[in-house]
């Protein structure tokens, strides 16, 4: 699987059952039921193990039918979720497909996020065998007929949600796959992240670390002051990754017969957007007085003076081309600016806190703009000098 957990959304129309469903989903009650329309006014997201799936994000959502002004504004939101999700579930009910399925059903085709219609409130009303046949032959979707009294057919509705989440994965090959081998030793250089909270690494070099625990090989964990001690006693290294930041001082520690990435190019490797990554980085050198530059942080936490989405990168351009740019942040899922042609070069962060779907559709929809994407990683490695070096590990494209 991806690095971050499936996100499972719930649609559906006003007291179709969806918050109902989802308590029987996880066999609690994390979602609000009540036989009032519109009881879920925004979308709510819950992370929770279900049973033969595993870790997901399910997403309540606001009914598909609500109406008036706030409601207007509600199912805009719920639109939203479609980019956010890695697969649908939409209930209908009383053998009713309407307008609204099939726009939502459009909706999902048209961002090719697989779904599963789910004939719910079976207890009252139980699904039309000529309808079900009907819709698999013309949509060629998942069908499942539920009923939360009961848990009627919840079982065969968790086998097809697992079926959905596995064929919709892009990747799951590890971080380092054809990067290292049982007993290699992997050196992480590790910066403590005033970002991070007290006592923790930050999630790229947890995921790092478990991954090459994974391939059997043996990871060493420095900080940068350590570093260059350990590399001085001629101890046997077969792959340094570094923070991004450290890049030119790690650099020139390395001998040029090891292996050098960073967290941030390890990421875009394994998400997918690598080489649409390589081939914008070097807009770096053509970016003039007054252009504009996006940067994508997809995680949300709270900005400080060392914070490298929102300062350092920033500054580090501005050194590095000597230009006067003005830069746009957009911080976790939020959307996009409407104008994405107005910018001179978008900058993804690694995409640790999203899934490669969320990050794919935000990227292709900069790409569609003909704008040139990079990622923290090699835009640093880029303006350190050592670009060829921190990709050349993943030059056979796999």
């Amino acid at each position: 699987m991806s690095l971050s957990r499936p996100h499972v959304a719930v649609f559906g129309r006003r007291n179709s059952g969806k918050s109902s469903l989802i308590n029987a989903l996880t066999g609690q009650q994390v979602a609000i039921v009540s036989d009032v329309p519109g009881t879920t006014t925004d979308p709510v997201k819950k992370t929770m193990e279900l049973s033969g799936v595993g870790a997901v994000v399910l997403i309540d959502t606001a009914g598909v039918d609500d109406k008036g002004d706030l409601g207007t504004q509600r199912v805009a939101r719920t639109k939203a979720i479609v980019k956010e999700a890695d697969l649908a579930i939409l209930l209908f009910t009383h053998n009713t497909i309407g307008p609204y399925e099939r726009e939502w059903i459009a909706e999902f085709k048209t961002a090719s996020l697989p779904f599963i219609l789910v004939h719910n409130k079976s207890d009252l009303c139980a699904l039309d065998p000529e309808l079900a046949l009907e819709i698999t032959q013309s949509l060629g979707c998942d069908l499942c007929e539920c009923s939360t009294i009961g848990a009627q057919g919840i079982a065969f509705l968790l086998e097809l949600i697992g079926k959905n989440i596995l064929v919709s994965a892009p990747s799951k090959k590890p971080l380092l796959s054809g990067l290292v081998s049982k007993g290699q030793t992997v050196v992480l250089v590790c910066p403590i992240d005033s970002e991070a909270p007290e006592g923790r690494l930050i999630l790229p070099q947890v995921q790092t670390i478990r991954d090459v625990l994974d391939h059997q090989a043996v990871a060493v964990t420095l900080t940068e002051a350590s570093f260059p001690a350990y590399m001085q006693e001629g101890r046997p290294v077969d792959l340094v990754i570094t923070d991004s930041q450290l890049f030119g001082w790690v650099e020139q520690w390395v001998p040029a017969h090891i292996p050098l990435t960073s967290f941030s190019v390890l990421l875009a490797h394994h998400k997918g957007m690598f080489w649409s990554f390589i081939k914008g980085t070097p807009q770096l050198t053509r970016l003039k007085d007054g252009d504009k530059v996006l940067i994508l942080e997809s995680c949300t936490h709270h900005a400080s003076c060392e914070d490298i989405g929102r300062v350092k990168l920033p500054n580090r351009i501005k050194s590095f081309t000597g230009k006067n740019i003005d830069f746009t942040i957009t911080a976790g899922l939020d959307p996009l600016p409407e104008r994405l042609d107005s910018f001179a070069l978008v900058i993804q962060c690694g995409g640790c806190m999203v899934t490669q779907r969320q990050l794919a559709t935000r990227i292709d929809a900069v790409l569609k703009q003909g704008v040139p994407v990079s990622n923290y990683g090699m835009a640093l490695a880029y303006m350190s000098g050592i670009f060829d070096r921190a990709v050349a590990p993943f030059s056979d494209g796999r």
